[in-house]
């Protein structure tokens, strides 16, 4: 005979185990390359090349910052020269 309560409890215990393992995955430390492979050379002009950690960070041209000016009251809106009917 299964008990009414059997699935709430198997639900918690799933929940449980899933924080648990999202919980070893905080963590921190040096960025090492894997045994038997080393970094990527230097790039031509520089002298030595960058640690893991700065090779995971992102130039700012391929995450620009975003200048996103909302607006407060509606406007109309500029001709758009681009906006052109479909051929036919």
């Amino acid at each position: 005979m299964i008990r009414p309560n059997a699935p709430k409890a198997a639900g918690f215990v799933l929940v449980g185990l899933a924080a648990l393992a999202l919980a070893g995955c905080g963590n921190k430390r040096e960025l090492k390359p894997a045994p038997g492979h080393g970094l990527p050379p230097a790039p031509y002009g520089r002298e030595q090349s960058r640690g893991a950690d700065a090779l995971l960070k992102a130039p700012i041209q391929a995450k620009p910052d975003r200048n996103v000016e909302l607006r407060s009251r509606s406007q109309e809106r500029e001709d758009d020269p681009f906006d052109l009917p479909p051929e036919e």
